[in-house]
């Protein structure tokens, strides 16, 4: 696999965004095997315009025998805000749980970081692996953790969802992504894919439910409806963000 394109908004982004948005490439270049995806061809690349300011999108999508789609969108409204959103869907055959991370800040701090492996069992819990594995990790203290949105039951009790404060705290969450991540990228390249069409269906269930919750942020498309319209805001969060295999 060639080297990723580097060209991107990440050079010009809070320094945690561009540290993680190589730190996921990266990980997904050494655990797991590589090929592109096909990013429609209106939405790879984004320009609107949001209360005066330039908004700008940059989405990265690869796949992988595990994944049906590896998703890095990056995006910047002026000099005021910077954004990170990552997701990886699990291909419907792999009972494996949905990595999700975000951050969101300006220039000098990072006002939301969250990140978690979000189970897709219908009563809500991790794989045994994960549990044992996570629950191993050490613990790590944030000053502001922040509470999660009412809708999101989708989360596990692992996610961590804080305001990083200073660098020691920006590191120390990056750290735990990659940890994340690590983990994850090993336990798929490992797992052996389901023929059960039963719980096949239970997967896609799983993921449709976390798609649908997803898509009830109200903070995402109100930034993009003012940029976009709501019809264009729709397909984007429907097709690009959180699309649902039929």
């Amino acid at each position: 696999m060639t080297k990723f394109m580097q060209t991107s908004l990440r050079s010009r982004q809070h320094s945690l965004i561009h540290k993680l948005a190589n730190c996921i490439e990266e990980t997904w270049q050494t655990y797991l095997d590589l090929s592109p995806y096909q990013v429609p061809e209106d939405l790879g690349y984004v320009e609107g315009c949001l209360e005066g300011e330039r908004l700008v999108i940059e989405n990265h999508c690869y796949q992988t025998p595990q994944f049906r789609k590896l998703h890095l969108e990056l995006a910047q409204v002026g000099n005021s805000l910077d954004i990170l959103h990552c997701v990886m869907f699990p291909n419907p055959e792999y009972a494996l749980p949905i990595f999700g991370a975000d951050l969101v800040g300006g220039r000098d701090s990072i006002s939301a970081a969250i990140a978690d492996l979000s189970p897709i069992a219908s009563d809500r819990s991790l794989p045994k692996n994960y549990q044992t594995a996570l629950s191993s990790l050490p613990v790590i203290q944030f000053a502001q953790p922040r509470a999660l949105p009412q809708w999101a039951d989708i989360f596990s009790e692992f996610c961590l969802f804080v305001r990083p404060i200073g660098t020691p705290e920006e590191e120390a969450f990056l750290t735990r992504v990659r940890e994340f991540l690590t983990l994850h990228c090993q336990i798929a390249s490992t797992t052996t894919p389901l023929i059960s069409r039963l719980e096949v269906a239970k997967v896609l269930a799983g993921q449709r439910y976390y798609c649908t919750k997803q898509q009830q942020n109200d903070k995402t498309r109100r930034v993009l409806e003012k940029s976009f319209g709501s019809e264009w805001t729709e397909h984007y969060m429907s097709t690009m963000l959180f699309d649902c295999v039929a």
